[in-house]
């Protein structure tokens, strides 16, 4: 017997000419069974759609906390470096207050991607500006115990007398 004549192949597919026919719709494949779209497609969508605003409020959350963070990291930070005016406590006091004010400009593209129409950004976006104003704060604090603030009037004023020192430290043994 020639190779494929008089057994019927098991796998073989007859094809259609559909430009000799008179109905020009094309059969479906086989294995193929049309069907109206379930309900249940639409609820997988409406669940995959949910589960992903879910989400990205989650991670809208998250990136309002993070700089919690930061803000412990830095008041670590300005702890080591100590009240005395030196070029270290002077940076790390630069970047107290440079970080916080650089993420407040950028509060808009911080929370881009999680802008959704079933994702209510407020709450985190305000949050995220709390803790930035607190690590600005922390950052005015640092300048206030350096004392390169200007709190008193003499230093506005040249004219004026500076303020008296509140304390005086002095070692050593005194001599007789």
């Amino acid at each position: 017997m020639e190779k494929g004549k008089g057994l019927a192949r098991r796998w073989a597919v007859e094809l259609h000419d559909v430009s000799s026919s008179a109905s020009p719709a094309v059969p479906d494949p086989p294995g193929f069974t049309r069907s109206a779209p379930d309900a249940d497609d639409a609820a997988g969508a409406r669940q995959r759609k949910d589960s992903e605003a879910a989400w990205k409020a989650q991670k809208a959350w998250e990136v309002a906390q993070s700089p919690f963070k930061n803000l412990m990291m830095m008041g670590f930070m300005m702890w080591m470096a100590g009240s005395t005016v030196h070029l270290f406590s002077i940076g790390i006091t630069f970047s107290a207050l440079w970080q916080p004010i650089s993420a407040l400009r950028s509060v808009g593209k911080v929370f881009e991607p999680f802008k959704d129409p079933r994702v209510d950004t407020i709450a985190p976006k305000l949050l995220f500006i709390a803790l930035n104003l607190a690590a600005m704060g922390l950052g005015v604090w640092k300048l206030n115990t350096l004392g390169l603030l200007p709190t008193n009037p003499s230093d506005w004023v040249s004219s004026l007398a500076p303020a008296p020192e509140v304390e005086y430290a002095g070692g050593g043994i005194p001599l007789i």
